[in-house]
This record gives C-alpha cells, sequence and structure tokens, in this order.
C-alpha cells in the first residue's frame, strides 16, 4: 500500500514537472531554457506520464496549456520537428518552371549532402508536368485540396502553384511554407513575374526564397535573393527556363542551413512594391499610334509565344506572326507622310513591315483564315487594295488598332504603375 501511494506520488511531482517545463518554454519568449525541455530522457518521460505525443499542438488541442500556448504554438512547434536537415518535404507544384525545383529535390534524396528524407507532392491535377514527373520517380502524390498532415512533414516547398494556402495549412509545417519566386521581390510580386519582367524591360531580375503567408501571395519575409542581369533579346520563356534553374540551386543551399535562413529572415519593404497580374488576351493588341518598336518588341518576347499578336485589317482580326523586329526604311520621295498602321511589303526580305509610333517593324507571316507568309497576304490582300478601284477607302490598307481593347491594356498598365 505505501508503494503503491509512494509511485502515485513521484507520478504526480512528474505530471507537475512536466507541465511546469512548458509553462517556461511557452512563457519564456527569448527561448533562454529551452535546453532543459532538449533534455530527451526528460521530455520522453514527462510526455509519457501525460499520456501525450511529442507534438505542442496535440497539447493546444486538449487545452492543457490555455490561450497562451495557443499564442505561441506556431514560434514553438519547431521542437517536435528535427534541429536540421534531412527533412521531411512537401512539395506543391504545377508547371515546367516548379519542375526543376521537384527535381533538384528528388535528385537530392539519398545523396551525401544529406537534405531530404522524404519527398511528397501536391498537384492540382493528373495532367500536369509535376505530377507526371512524380509518377514516373514514384514520388507519393496528394492531389489538391489535402486533408491533415500534422507531424507527418518539417517544411512545405510551392513553387508556382497558383493557389492561397491558408493558415491552419501552414501552421502544420513546423519550419513554415517555402516559395520560389521568379523576381527580385517586391518586385512583380503575383502570377507572371517573367512576362512582366520581359515586357517593361528590366535590366536585373533574379529569383528569391521566401516564406509563405496567408491570405495574399509573395508578400513573406525573404530569406534568400540572388541577382541576374537579363540577357538582351531574350524572350519570357528563355528567361524562365534560365530562372528556375537557378531558382531549384538557391532552394537546395537555403534548406541546407534552413534554421539560420529562419532566424535571418528579412520582412520586405513595400518601396519598390509591384504587381504582375495574369497575361491575358487583351494585352495581345498592338496599338500602332501608341507603341514604339521596342515596346512591341517586349510584348512580342513577354507574349508572342503563348498568345500571337492582333490587330485589326478591314474590320477582321488578323494575328501577327514570326516578329523579325525593327525595320530600317526610307520613305524620302514617296510622296506623304505614313500614318500609324500603314504596311509595306519587302519583297527581298518577304517581310510585312507596319508603321508605328516611332518606326517600323517587321513580320514574316500572319494568320486571316489561315496562315499566310508575308508574300501571299501581299498578292492575296494587299495587292488587291492597292490596285483597287478609287472609290476604295485609304484605311483598307492600314492594321488598325483595336481602340476598346489597347484602351483596356493602357488601364491595366496603369493599374501596375
Amino acid at each position: 500500500m505505501r508503494r503503491t501511494i509512494h509511485e502515485s506520488k513521484r507520478c504526480y511531482s512528474v505530471l507537475l514537472f512536466s507541465l511546469r517545463l512548458w509553462e517556461i518554454i511557452i512563457d519564456n519568449e527569448n527561448m533562454m531554457l529551452l535546453h532543459t525541455w532538449n533534455n530527451v530522457n526528460t521530455r520522453q518521460l514527462a510526455l509519457k506520464i501525460l499520456g501525450l505525443p511529442f507534438h505542442i499542438h496535440s497539447l493546444s488541442r486538449v487545452g492543457l496549456l490555455g490561450k497562451k500556448a495557443q499564442r505561441y504554438d506556431y514560434k514553438q512547434c519547431r521542437l517536435c520537428s528535427t534541429p536540421g536537415p534531412p527533412w521531411r518535404i512537401l512539395f506543391f507544384g504545377t508547371d515546367d518552371f516548379a519542375l526543376e525545383s521537384l527535381k533538384s529535390l528528388t535528385a537530392t534524396r539519398g545523396s551525401k549532402e544529406n537534405i531530404v528524407a522524404s519527398l511528397e507532392v501536391v498537384a492540382l491535377s493528373n495532367n500536369v508536368p509535376v505530377k507526371r514527373f512524380a509518377d514516373r520517380n514514384r514520388l507519393p502524390v496528394h492531389i489538391w485540396p489535402i486533408g491533415d498532415i500534422q507531424g507527418h512533414f518539417d517544411v512545405g516547398v510551392v513553387v508556382s502553384f497558383g493557389c492561397l494556402l491558408k493558415d491552419r495549412l501552414i501552421r502544420q509545417f513546423p519550419y513554415g511554407i517555402l516559395n520560389v519566386h521568379p523576381s527580385l521581390l517586391p518586385r512583380w510580386r503575383g502570377p507572371a513575374p517573367v512576362f512582366h519582367t520581359v515586357l517593361h524591360g528590366d535590366a536585373i531580375t533574379g529569383v528569391t526564397i521566401m516564406q509563405i503567408r496567408p491570405c495574399r501571395f509573395d508578400v513573406g519575409p525573404i530569406l534568400r535573393q540572388e541577382i541576374y542581369p537579363v540577357p538582351t533579346d531574350c524572350t519570357a520563356d528563355q528567361l524562365g527556363a534560365t530562372l528556375a534553374i537557378k531558382g531549384a540551386h538557391l532552394l537546395i543551399d537555403t534548406l541546407k542551413t534552413l534554421p539560420e535562413r529562419l532566424a535571418n529572415k528579412v520582412e520586405q519593404n513595400q518601396t519598390g512594391a509591384t504587381s504582375a497580374p495574369k497575361i491575358s488576351s487583351s494585352m495581345s493588341w498592338v496599338s500602332w499610334e501608341d507603341q514604339t518598336c521596342d515596346e512591341i518588341d517586349r510584348l512580342f518576347r513577354a507574349i508572342g509565344s503563348r498568345i500571337p499578336l492582333r490587330t485589326l485589317w478591314m474590320g477582321k482580326t488578323i494575328k501577327l506572326l514570326d516578329f523579325v523586329g525593327k525595320c530600317d526604311i526610307s520613305l524620302s520621295g514617296h510622296g506623304r507622310q505614313p500614318i500609324p498602321g500603314s504596311i509595306i511589303y519587302l519583297k527581298m526580305s518577304n517581310t510585312l513591315a507596319v508603321c508605328c509610333k516611332d518606326g517600323w517593324v517587321g513580320f514574316k507571316a500572319v494568320v486571316l483564315k489561315k496562315r499566310l507568309s508575308a508574300a501571299d497576304f501581299y498578292n492575296g490582300y494587299m495587292h488587291h487594295s492597292l490596285t483597287g478601284k478609287p472609290s476604295h477607302h485609304p484605311k483598307q490598307c492600314l492594321f488598325i488598332s483595336n481602340q476598346t481593347e489597347t484602351s483596356k491594356c493602357r488601364e491595366l498598365k496603369e493599374t501596375i504603375a
């Protein structure tokens, strides 16, 4: 009987000791006494007596620590994860840009660097590059949205995912969720930073590793940044491919020293913040009166591979293909001054030259019902207009700006600026 009472008192003392340890950890924001809780034997004994798993969120849910603990649970949840690599990683991604980071993480598994302990993938659908790669490499895949993952992962990685992650999901990762973003934040926050980098003629760009925050895209603290000079005349596709590789390398470097990077993270400065909204079809309309040769060139390099540039010809939409840049044309001695939208066929180079705000730009082909070379368009449409009856309106031999759509594009640019 005495032995039973003695054991009960001992258990009660350990229980009070365990709860006291939690109070010290929760109350001390400066984390000065964590070495006490980090004694593995003490920790395991205390939690065994409490009958609880080694996870601070579990204590918060059952209410043993009260509201004060819940305020600090996100900060303290690192106690229930490993103090450093290798990490248990959950990767969120979709497209080819995200694929480079996933490839690097996959290649790191089992390597001497010992960065990745386990790797699983979240995809938006079955028909995206990230999902196909994961299947080929036998990575576990979850289709969005996902359920409770409490305690299964140390850190999340989001690359080109396109969905806002809620606070309750972010809090399930002891080290938060990292994001690989292809710009030097806070410049070009949003889903299309590479396109806007090219469209606005930025000379410098780069990649940013930041920590995700709920409710808004690309506003979290910065862990790493790397500058990259934008190559002359590069397209958005070319720049995006380069930044994807650089971002993947920077992600791996960040994971090597993640606790240190988190301790030294820097909040974003609102000065210089710009928005990078999705590219829309309204941006593809050329305004011959307002846009210079350089602006049309940047527009083509930014969106031309996905959305062809467009204009109007005799009231019909015509797509402009195979852009060749600025054309050197002299019209001295040819009578009246050409107006924006005027078209000249250059037989020697088989090019359609179009007059814009400050010069001429050239295209090798167009689409009007079907694809036509510059020669085919001249012979089938321009030559007929030029040699037609005098009653023909002179605007019939012009490319006309779509004023409604180009005004929408101007409003969008003003919003971004």
